[in-house]
C-alpha cells in the first residue's frame, strides 16, 4: 500500500520547495526554492534522497501531520523548532520513522524562521517546468501553486531501503548571525567608499516586512553617488538593492527576475541560509570577502553535503504522560530489606 502524508495543520507561508527552477529567468519566472538550501539539502541527504528533491517548508507558523497508508520515515532540519512524534519530543534536527495514524507536530521554537521535512522517497507532486517548487504568487508548482493548508494529501513514494534513525549530526547549522559574509557589488561603484564602510558597519535589524522575497533591513540610510535608477539587469538570490530611501533590501527565494536599483553587495551562497534564519528584530552584520573566500565556503558546505551524514541514535530523556501510563512502573522492583 502506498504511503502519503495527511495535513492536520499548517501555518502561513507552509509550501512544498525543491532545489528551485532553474533556467527560466530571461523568461521572467523566478526560482523560488528553499530559502535556507543548506538546511533542505541536509534533511533530504539524510534520507539518501538528491539534496534537491521536494521537502515542506515549513514557517514559524508550523505544521502537524499524520501518515496514511504505510511508514514513512522523515528527516527535519533548519532552526531550533519544537519537535514531538505522539507527544514524544524529538531533537529539531532528527530522522525518525512514523507509522501510520502517528501525529508528528513541528512548532517555532528558540530560533530560526525555517525548517524542512524532507521524506524518503520523496513527494509525489506533478513537475511545473522541471520542478516542484511552490512560488505562490504565480501559482506555480508544489500543490496547486499554493500554501499547503489542513486536509491536503501528498503522496509518498517508495524508500530505497532501511534507514538509520536519530539525531542529525550538523555543525554546519549553528550560524549566528552576527557577519553574514558578502561579496561587494555589482553596482558598488554608485556608492562613495564612506557609503560602504556604513554599510557594512551597520548594524542592520531585520524588518517586520520580511518574506520569502526580501529581507528588508532598518539601519542608517545609504546615499547614493551616481543615483539610484540603473538600467534593470538579473538579479541573484541574496543580491543587496538599495533603493532611493537608502535602506538595503535583500532579495530572497521568491525574488522578480530583474531589478533596477544598484546592488551594492550579494550575500555569498553559503551564507544566504544564516540571513534566512534569522527572525525579524534580529540584529546582523556584513562582511566583505574575496571570491575566493565564497568559492571556498560553498565548497565546504558540498563536501558535507556530498559525504556520509552521522546521525546519532536517541537517548530517551523526555517521556510524555501517554508514554509513562503504557508501562508498567512497578513490576520488577526489589526491595533489598526483603530476606532472599
Amino acid at each position: 500500500m502506498s504511503a502519503a502524508l495527511r495535513l492536520l495543520f499548517a501555518g502561513p507561508g507552509v509550501t512544498v520547495q525543491d532545489g528551485g527552477r532553474h533556467g527560466f529567468l530571461r523568461y521572467g519566472v523566478t526560482g523560488a526554492g528553499p530559502m535556507d538550501p543548506l538546511a533542505h539539502a541536509l534533511a533530504n541527504r539524510a534520507l539518501g534522497n538528491p539534496a534537491g528533491a521536494a521537502a515542506i517548508e515549513i514557517s514559524l507558523g508550523g505544521i502537524e501531520l499524520t501518515v496514511e497508508g504505510a511508514p514513512v520515515t522523515i528527516a527535519l532540519a533548519g532552526g531550533e523548532f519544537q519537535v514531538t512524534l505522539d507527544g514524544q519530543a524529538l531533537p529539531p534536527a532528527v530522522v525518525a520513522r512514523l507509522e501510520p495514524g502517528a501525529r508528528l507536530k513541528v512548532r517555532a521554537g528558540s530560533a530560526g524562521v525555517w525548517c524542512y521535512l524532507a521524506v524518503a522517497g520523496g513527494l509525489h507532486l506533478p513537475d511545473v517546468l522541471g520542478s516542484r517548487a511552490t512560488h505562490t504568487r504565480t501559482g506555480m508548482g508544489g500543490l496547486d501553486g499554493r500554501m499547503l493548508q489542513a486536509g491536503d494529501i501528498l503522496p509518498v513514494g517508495m524508500a530505497a531501503g532501511e534507514i538509520a534513525t536519530g539525531r542529525i549530526v550538523a555543525p554546519l547549522l549553528d550560524r549566528p548571525t552576527e557577519s553574514i559574509r558578502v561579496l561587494l557589488g555589482p553596482q558598488d561603484d554608485y556608492f562613495a567608499p564612506d557609503q560602504i564602510a556604513t554599510f557594512l558597519a551597520g548594524p542592520w535589524t531585520i524588518g517586520s516586512r520580511s518574506d520569502r522575497m526580501a529581507c528588508f533591513l532598518e539601519g542608517p540610510r545609504l546615499s547614493h553617488k551616481l543615483g539610484f535608477n540603473i538600467p534593470s539587469d538579473g538579479v541573484a538570490m541574496g543580491a543587496i538593492q538599495v533603493p532611493g530611501e537608502g535602506l538595503p533590501i535583500v532579495l530572497m527565494a521568491d525574488r522578480q527576475s530583474t531589478g533596477g536599483y544598484p546592488k551594492i553587495a550579494t550575500v555569498i551562497g553559503a551564507d544566504l541560509g544564516r540571513l534566512a534564519q534569522a527572525r525579524p528584530g534580529t540584529c546582523i552584520g556584513f562582511r566583505a570577502v574575496s571570491h575566493a573566500e565564497a568559492v571556498q565556503a560553498r565548497a565546504e558546505e558540498q563536501s558535507f553535503l556530498s559525504g556520509a551524514i552521522t546521525i546519532e541514535p536517541l537517548l530517551r530523556s523526555l517521556f510524555s504522560p501517554e508514554f509513562l501510563l503504557g508501562l508498567n512502573l512497578v513490576d520488577g522492583w526489589v526491595d533489598a530489606r526483603a530476606p532472599a
